[in-house]
């Protein structure tokens, strides 16, 4: 099976949900839809399933145009952020009940919800109801009953998003070999750039109903076209300062002199936009070309076991992310080194002009 989007526009009144989309995916592959929280990635979804109509634009499954096509007469299942099941069915019931409906043999059924309940980890669950289950037992209820079917499109509407930490990074985890054993396509939204970048496979970057930038996963997050998918795929956003390259070197925060070598060595004189990831910045020298930056700390917050430190420096405003639990009094002064080779390089109109290697 293959999924098109053409030209894809979604009208609310006169508020665009979505603008212009067009995206493609083949069969057995997985992919992520990144954006923040109203960037389009639910409405995307509910087009992909059948559940709306594009206000443009058509949706295509195997070339065939698909678009006015009611979801009960495709084959998607569909996973949402709350815990959907049966409150009165039993877990058992609650897994089988698409194959149900769709009068599956009873021998088939047996087999196949008990093999999904396996595979989810809920298999000593099936006798219970929903409400004696904790939420992540109920979310894998609810994305085994969309898993059982074997539908060709599969989608996943920020499922882990109101679990405990400790809950998504095990189903995390589990999703991912769930993902690579599955041959349909299967399509998963988020607005954590780690999440995506743990589930691999391709990425849509998403804002305010516009598609910024898709491919592979890694390249994506390597390689930003723009500061606005550097920030949208960073967390925290990545940390800009405007600078000015003259040949020779770039000149950061007024004084700052940093030598043109390496994927910077190209640059011609002008000014730019400098990106630099909060993990790239360090409280110690790690190498010879490790640049120092003196600064004042702003802010300082403790994010389980990290502590992120936000400093200020004349035009310079970062976030450092330090591994550990560190108490870094407001005011107080700060050393932090940035190796030139971490620096992205953005041009005055935000578009990539240099990536790390």
């Amino acid at each position: 099976m293959s999924l098109a989007l053409e030209s894809v526009t979604k009208k609310k009144g006169q508020e665009i949900h979505l603008d212009n989309i067009s995206l493609s995916f083949e069969m057995g592959s997985h992919n992520v839809i990144l954006g923040r929280t109203l960037a389009g990635k639910t409405s995307l979804l509910r087009l992909m399933a059948g559940l709306d109509r594009p206000t443009s634009g058509c949706v295509l499954a195997n070339g065939e145009n698909v678009t006015g096509r009611s979801v009960r007469q495709r084959s998607v299942a569909m996973v949402y952020q709350q815990f959907i099941n049966y409150p009165s069915l039993s877990v058992y019931d609650n897994i089988a009940a698409p194959l149900r409906f769709s009068r599956t043999d009873k021998t088939e059924i047996d087999h196949r919800v008990r093999e999904t309940a396996a595979m989810l980890r809920i298999d000593s669950l099936l006798d219970r109801l929903p409400a004696e289950l904790s939420g992540g037992q109920q979310q894998r209820t609810a994305i085994a009953r969309a898993l059982v079917r074997e539908a060709h499109l599969l989608l996943l509407d920020e499922p882990l998003v109101n679990l405990d930490y400790k809950l998504r990074e095990e189903l995390r985890v589990e999703l991912q070999e769930i993902f690579r054993q599955r041959k349909g396509i299967v399509v998963y939204t988020t607005t954590e750039p780690s999440e995506a970048l743990m589930m691999g496979g391709n990425v849509v970057v998403l804002h305010e109903g516009r598609m910024l930038q898709e491919g592979p996963t890694p390249q994506v997050y390597r390689r930003p076209d723009s500061t606005r998918v550097a920030r949208i795929f960073s967390d925290p956003p990545i940390n800009i300062a405007d600078v000015t390259a003259d040949g020779a070197q770039i000149i950061l925060d007024r004084d700052i002199r940093i030598p043109l070598r390496d994927h910077l060595a190209d640059l011609s004189p002008g000014s730019y936009r400098l990106g630099l990831h909060a993990h790239h910045l360090f409280l110690s020298a790690r190498s010879d070309d490790d640049v120092l930056i003196d600064a004042t700390v702003e802010l300082s917050e403790i994010s389980g076991s990290e502590t992120f430190i936000h400093i200020h420096r004349n035009e310079i405003t970062w976030a450092v992310q330090e591994p550990g639990v560190h108490n870094r009094p407001i005011g107080s002064a700060i050393s932090v080194y940035v190796n030139p080779g971490n620096f992205f390089v953005f041009d005055e109109s935000g578009k990539l002009v240099a990536a790390p290697e």
